[in-house]
């Protein structure tokens, strides 16, 4: 909309509608108004004319310049205040600290030869000349962009960056990337989008995966390359957009997705994220002063990938496939229920929130989303739960309520392994007693109480770190009867849990303790294997003898208990108090003291590896295991004694409500933090 267009809106008119009524001597009367009227115009177009050429308005947040149809969403709406909220938080402080520096600049170096400098050499982008001009908003978006699902198409993703003062800046070092792009021959085109113009590079996605090839791991049967012979001609190809409007860096895969981005820039009349009811309801409840959050349309996202499915269903069933399609799947496990996933962070002086919601209406819940709805009763740490617990939950779960869920969402996914299952669980116990109900017996003694809690663990090996000391209690109205039905089911146990070994009980301080040996070892004393029994109301299950005994000791002696342990309860009042039906406790510093002792002792495990790269692969991201330790070299890391103090300790948990699931975290600050 031009300036004219907004001067001579209906406001201008009132205002000189009298001037022009009436006589001519009343004109010639008004003449000095009209020229002092006429002088006021003329100044306010030349201040607003200076406005726009001393700077650029302000960039609207990224859910106004977002369409409707956006599927993901990520979102920093001030990147300098985020970071240096980062850099002040006691995981970026840890980083940050000397003591990290030869574990930290190793790890960097590496990533600069693997990743980034392939990159640069690859897109012609340095990293430097465009990572600091970040001074507002940072936003990474899918949208549908007409994508159905189906081969061949495709959604659109954005990179929006608000330079604000250093637009200038960033127009310079876009030319000297189009520049680059040019000299080095690199296939680009140049087009104007909305009056703006684009540079776009044309690439393929072997093209990145070669340069990458020291960061991704090696295809099966091709270790010398990334390709087939005829790649090329295979590959599609695929296109980056770089463009500036204003102090905006906009960047993308999609010249459509890119105009609508500058329709709403320009004031256009589009439909936009924040119109969509789903989107506010979220925004409003979760994202406000949030200094990073995201979204998801998970309805959207769930519809169309269940769609082409469905028109299949129809021919897996002639065929005869053996698994059934998505559609079902998604209806059984209760996706097709799903609406929105969002997630926040929040930083108080207290320290970290994250909020983390699944919308998922109670009407619409089903499968997986009704067997995770919470009962809202007390999540307090019972007293028996050890002051020296490094890991503790409490779930209070309906068990009868959440086994007819879940009998219910097998059958829905498959009638014949729910008949298999049924079959299964009614012939259990029949060997010794043709009337025993495994079903009755076991489903029908469930209560509405899951408690699990850990100890450190007992050596500093891996398997020591990854076997700590645990155990499970299942509340019951009558455990006993509980405990003789899961002696009955380790009949039907697979072999590798000591399935069809025969139980050995014993009395313990008047209880019976049941023990299914690992293996059926010569001179087995009963003391390794799985092991449980009734006490207090529970059934007491764990594959460490000292911890099942040191529980039922605690009915006569009870130490010191978690719940008394300083600040606990102040920071379970940060998610919701300890009546919302789930509360769980980490103590990070004892747990991050193991990790450093057993990283340090065994830099090159197996076990760093293969948790290094699922760590990886659930942020989507792939990494060459055989090149892990060149990137992560914990034999560099300090002595924990000198980073001690940036850990602390961590609670979470979850709630229910009429609109769906949640799940808030909190981490405190350490109090040497805090002095």
């Amino acid at each position: 909309m031009s300036l004219t267009d907004e001067c001579g809106r209906p406001s201008a008119n009132r205002i000189c509608a009298p001037v022009m009524a009436g006589s001519r001597q009343s004109q010639i009367i008004r003449q000095p108004f009209d020229l002092l009227l006429m002088k006021n115009c003329f100044l306010l177009l030349a201040a607003l004319l200076g406005l726009i050429s001393n700077g650029s308005a302000a960039v609207p947040p990224a859910e106004k310049l977002l369409s409707d149809d956006t599927l993901v969403l990520l979102t920093a709406p001030d990147w300098t205040k985020a970071m240096e909220i980062l850099n002040k938080s006691p995981q970026g402080r840890f980083w940050n600290d000397p003591a990290m520096k030869p574990f930290r600049d190793k790890f960097m170096t590496k990533l600069k030869e693997d990743v980034l400098t392939p990159l640069e050499r690859e897109l012609g982008i340095r990293g430097e000349d465009f990572s600091a001009l970040a001074q507002g908003q940072l936003t990474f978006a899918l949208t549908q962009n007409g994508w159905q699902g189906r081969e061949g198409q495709r959604m659109a993703w954005l990179l929006l960056v608000d330079t604000k003062e250093k637009s200038g800046q960033l127009k310079t070092n876009l030319a000297g990337l189009k520049k680059k792009w040019v000299d080095s021959g690199k296939q680009i085109k140049t087009e104007k989008i909305r009056d703006v113009e684009f540079t776009t590079l044309i690439t393929s996605s072997n093209d990145i995966a070669k340069a990458l090839k020291k960061a991704l791991p090696v295809p099966p049967g091709n270790p010398e390359g990334f390709e087939d012979p005829d790649a090329k001609k295979t590959t599609p190809k695929s296109e980056l957009l770089v463009g500036q409007s204003d102090s905006l860096l906009i960047v993308g895969n999609s010249s459509k997705a890119v105009e609508k981005i500058l329709i709403r820039l320009g004031g256009g009349a589009l439909p936009s994220l924040d119109e969509l009811p789903a989107y506010a309801a979220n925004h409003a409840a979760m994202f406000r002063d949030a200094p990073v959050y995201g979204w998801i349309n998970a309805r959207l996202l769930v519809d169309i990938l269940i769609r082409p499915s469905a028109a299949a269903a129809e021919a897996d069933s002639q065929t005869g496939a053996l698994l059934p399609p998505l559609s079902q799947v998604a209806a059984a496990i209760g996706l097709n229920g799903l609406k929105t996933m969002t997630f926040s962070l929040h930083v108080s002086k207290e320290g970290l929130l994250c909020h983390f919601f699944v919308g998922v209406p109670e009407a619409e819940r089903r499968g997986l989303f009704k067997l995770l709805a919470l009962e809202a009763r007390e999540t307090n740490p019972p007293p028996f739960v050890p002051a020296d617990a490094v890991k503790f939950q409490r779930w209070r779960i309906d068990g009868q309520k959440a086994w007819a869920t879940l009998d219910t969402m097998i059958t829905n996914l498959s009638p014949q392994l729910a008949e298999s299952l049924q079959m299964i669980l009614g012939t259990i116990g029949k060997d010794h007693d043709a009337d025993f109900d495994f079903k009755k017996a076991f489903f029908g003694n469930l209560g509405d109480d899951l408690i699990s809690f850990q100890q450190a663990p007992k050596g500093n090996t891996s398997d020591d770190l990854n076997s700590p000391p645990s155990i499970y209690l299942l509340g019951s109205p009558n455990a006993e009867q509980l405990a003789l039905a899961l002696k009955s089911a380790t009949a039907v146990m697979p072999p590798q849990f000591g399935g069809g070994n025969p139980v050995k009980d014993r009395e313990f301080l008047g209880r019976k303790v049941y023990t299914l040996p690992a293996t059926p070892a010569a001179g087995d004393t009963g003391q390794s294997g799985f092991h449980f029994a009734a006490s207090g109301g529970y059934l007491a299950m764990s594959w460490d003898v000292a911890l099942l005994e040191q529980y039922l000791r605690s009915a006569e002696t009870q130490g010191k208990s978690l719940r008394e342990n300083p600040g606990v309860n102040e920071a379970a009042q940060q998610v919701g108090g300890t009546g919302t039906g789930l509360l769980g406790y980490a103590n990070d510093s004892e747990t991050m003291r193991a990790r450093f002792e057993v990283m340090k002792k065994n830099p090159n495990s197996s076990t760093n590896a293969n948790n290094l790269t699922l760590l990886a692969s659930a942020f989507g991201v792939s990494m060459n295991q055989n090149n892990y330790n060149t990137w992560f070299d914990y034999s560099l890391l300090p002595e924990y004694d000198k980073v001690a103090k940036y850990f602390h300790f961590s609670v979470y948990a979850g709630s229910v409500n009429a609109e769906g699931l949640t799940l808030k975290m909190f981490y405190p600050v350490p109090p040497q933090l805090k002095k």
